[in-house]
């Protein structure tokens, strides 16, 4: 993986660490055990996702870039997947209040994505790698 990628990445991170803790704390607040619970929930479901992401497509970008997109297709159909599972699994479980638990996870999407952009935009890189060699 890039390092600049990497030092987004832990800054996307850290922001949405911030994000998640402050729901957490809110779904407490909100609804009580059943929402703290659905708040923890959501931010592992984020973080498992996340971090899925930027192991297989950092891995996957130091062999070549089709293999870093064919990375991002696969694990991208992979969340998909389990996505579809967990929803199906737990649509009607009352263990955990599930409004608190999608607003949750939709919310650390948000966070997420947007710190990305902001780091992306904020950092410094070149677009075109200079030839050495010339």
């Amino acid at each position: 993986m890039l390092a600049s990628y990497a030092r987004i990445a832990r800054r996307s991170g850290a922001v949405t660490a911030v994000a998640a803790a402050a729901m957490v704390a809110l779904c407490a607040v909100l609804g009580g055990s059943k929402g703290l619970l659905a708040a923890v929930i959501a931010v592992g479901v984020v973080i498992f996702f996340f971090g899925t992401s930027v192991l297989v497509v950092g891995r996957a970008a130091r062999v070549s870039p089709e293999a870093m997109m064919g990375a991002a297709v696969g694990v991208y159909l992979f969340k998909i997947l389990v996505l579809l599972i967990l929803v199906s699994k737990f649509q009607n479980s009352t263990a955990f209040n599930p409004k608190l638990f999608g607003l949750t996870a939709i919310l650390l999407v948000l966070v997420y994505s947007a710190a990305q952009v902001f780091w992306s935009m904020r950092l410094k890189m070149l677009y075109v790698e200079p030839d050495g060699e010339r």
